[in-house]
């Protein structure tokens, strides 16, 4: 049983890091291992009951990309979806990229405008790898995680040394990232610098449109963090990040061209003790604060502003956690405050949410073969209903080569400020949106003006807004065997209380008035497939599939009999319940297979991917709300990225490559996908 670890440990090394030395596989081996973010404790990959995938530096290096978005574009189960802002939100399982927590550190970025984290603004130059637990999370992480949680882990200075990075890469549209990464260390004292510079001159891929898909940009990012050793059992972590971004900003609207300017700035600051109290209690104090704000405007040709709009968010959050070790157990229990305030346009006033939260997780193991991990988290709020969220997860380890794991989770996902408090009317068209908690004060006053014409029946505002909850399931196993490793898991999500806009009212000027409310149930269910087959040590190839389904149950239950549409021939014909699509957006197959080849002899690896999306529907042409087989579909397409990295010396590497190397374009349906982007790329490690 002592060796099962190193054995599992080394072989998936073996596939991160192709055709590296023995000794430096070694070396390593235990790093890509060792994971925090499903349980935040240490926990051996191989051994967690949870869905969780881990991409190492390495991986990232190979690839050749600089963005999160990028990298996480190219993993089975996660798709990167476009919001109406143009921002590139994560969908695992199904669940939009509200469902999903981003962290860095363990410590969650701010900043979703529309529900979307802008994941481009965080650069991969100092990233040691990144843990993507999969199914619900708030058992631990609370709010955000119904859909799983995503954990940036970045480079630490780990013994007594100077070293770092240099790299510069430029690609297609004049894209220009420069990073350096500074690790240093000695004796009791660390420190890790990182900075980061990237611009874009943007992509057109719509001649016809006097707009570019994606304006010109720049940004800088600058993460500076110190370490102070105490002693062995009390040490100190001050960590801060920096990013500004500034961008052209451009709009069309009655068919008249305004031009602006759009700027971003992100500072984040933690402080954490990591305190050793003896061998069996360890604990964590942290403090986090956090602010992004967003500021932009638009001008006519005449220079007269037409709109500014601004975003600015804080969260103040402390925590402390410790850990008792009883045996070969572990309890964990954790207590935290959340103070999250919000100023923006469009709202009356500067709002803010306060809560509380305790959780507690007792990770036990009986026997060699047997994990079970059961938790819970209870969340206090200021603005909805208290929150309890349990969890638990088995895994059973047949043999060294078989083991199989099951878990379930209960999430939620919090209103928020947009859904509460929001107050905006279309200065064009005339429509207005309303957060749920201001609607009743400005229908009212919309009422006293005579701007009202009628009121939805039935619809009040007399109760809160309640959260959104899932139940959520997952079952797979884990199998390897000489060059074969397979992982499955099965997965089906249950979400409650869904919070979506409804027409409440109707306006003198036949425009309509939307708030927000609670809706019925909708369900996700699939299965995600991923496998690696080593032919040789150079050359391995693996294979990643998900199928997915992803529907409305209240559109099943409700479902006429004979219900009849119109086609885009205008030709009246009968649909059936086998007719309904699901979701919008969502692709009921995505596949990948990547092939990584290596010359050793002149230090040289190939590194291809290609990957497939199937169809996916977009918007309820025919009006019957809901997406069937006669609405407009984005048909499926293959996406190929290749990269080929060669080291000069053991400190020098030359890259190049090409990502949508077949050039697959779609303006008109998919504006967030670019044409082929060819780059090079040299880095110095020292």
């Amino acid at each position: 049983m002592k060796i099962e670890v190193p054995l599992f440990a080394l072989f998936i090394f073996c596939q991160a890091v192709l055709g590296q030395e023995k000794d430096s596989i070694a070396s390593k081996e235990k790093l890509s291992e060792v994971v925090v973010t499903g349980t935040r404790t240490q926990r051996m990959l191989s051994t967690l009951p949870l869905p969780v995938t881990v991409i190492t530096s390495e991986a990232i290096i190979k690839s050749g990309v600089t963005r999160l978005n990028e990298i996480l574009n190219e993993q089975t189960g996660i798709i990167l979806i476009p919001d109406e802002s143009g921002f590139e939100g994560i969908q695992m399982q199904g669940l939009d990229a509200a469902y999903t927590m981003i962290l860095i550190d363990g410590v969650p970025l701010v900043g979703r405008t529309s529900g979307v984290l802008d994941l481009s603004r965080v650069s991969v130059g100092n990233i040691e790898r990144i843990e993507v637990v999969k199914g619900a999370s708030s058992a631990l992480y609370g709010s955000e995680a119904m859909g799983g949680v995503i954990n940036v882990i970045t480079k630490r200075p780990v013994k007594d040394m100077f070293s770092g990075s240099l790299s510069y890469r430029y690609a297609t549209f004049n894209t220009n990232d420069a990073n350096a990464n500074l690790l240093w260390k000695k004796k009791k004292f660390a420190a890790n610098l990182f900075t980061n510079y990237y611009a874009t001159d943007g992509y057109d891929l719509d001649k016809s449109s006097s707009l570019k898909n994606v304006e010109g940009y720049y940004n800088t990012t600058i993460q500076p963090k110190l370490y102070y050793d105490f002693s062995e059992n009390l040490k100190l972590i001050v960590s801060n990040r920096f990013f500004n971004q500034k961008a052209d900003n451009a709009a069309v609207i009655d068919s008249e061209t305004y031009i602006g300017e759009a700027k971003e700035n992100e500072w984040n600051s933690q402080i954490k003790l990591e305190h050793k109290w003896n061998s069996k209690v360890y604990s964590e104090y942290e403090l986090y604060t956090t602010n992004y704000k967003n500021d932009s405007f638009l001008k006519d040709e005449n220079n007269v502003q037409f709109e500014n709009t601004y975003y600015n968010q804080w969260l103040f959050r402390p925590e402390f956690r410790t850990t008792f070790s009883i045996k070969n157990d572990k309890l964990t229990a954790g207590v935290g405050l959340n103070y999250e305030t919000l100023d923006r346009t469009y709202f009356e006033s500067n709002v803010n949410f306060n809560s509380q939260y305790v959780f507690v997780q007792y990770d036990y193991n009986p026997s060699g073969k047997l994990n079970i991990l059961a938790g819970f988290r209870y969340d206090n709020h200021s603005e909805y209903a208290s929150q309890f969220s349990p969890k638990l997860a088995v895994n059973y380890k047949f043999n060294n080569n078989f083991s199989l794991k099951s878990s379930v989770g209960y999430g939620y996902k919090a209103p928020d400020f947009r859904q509460l408090f929001f107050d905006f009317t279309n200065p064009s068209v005339g429509y207005t949106v309303l957060g749920y908690n201001v609607a009743e004060a400005r229908l009212n006053e919309f009422e006293e003006q005579g701007q009202l014409l009628s009121r939805v029946a039935g619809i009040s505002f007399d109760k809160p807004l309640e959260a959104e909850s899932s139940i959520n399931f997952n079952f797979g196993g884990f199998y390897k065997k000489n060059k074969l490793k397979i992982d499955v898991n099965a997965f089906y999500n249950l979400i409650d209380n869904l919070i979506d806009t409804q027409v409440v009212a109707q306006k003198t000027n036949g425009q309509n008035i939307f708030s927000y409310t609670n809706f019925d149930k909708i369900f996700t269910y699939g299965v995600e497939f991923n496998s690696t087959y080593s032919f040789t040590k150079e050359f391995v190839v693996s294979l990643g599939y998900q199928y997915l389904m992803a529907k409305d149950k209240s559109v099943l239950d409700n479902f006429e009999e004979h219900q009849y549409i119109r086609n885009s021939q205008l030709q009246t014909v009968e649909i059936s319940k086998s007719d309904y699509f699901g979701l919008y957006n969502r692709s009921k197959h995505t596949a990948n297979i990547k092939f990584a080849y290596t010359i050793p002899k002149i230090k040289t690896d190939i590194n291809l991917r290609v990957f497939y999306r199937s169809k996916y529907g977009m918007f309820d042409t025919n009006n019957n709300n809901i997406l069937d087989k006669y609405d407009q579909f984005v048909n499926d397409y293959f996406l190929t990225n290749l990269s080929i990295s060669k080291y000069v010396t053991d400190k020098l590497l030359l890259q190049a490559g090409a990502n949508n190397l077949f050039d697959y374009t779609d303006p008109i349906q998919i504006p967030n996908l670019a044409g082929r982007q060819l780059f090079t790329r040299i880095q110095y490690n020292f």
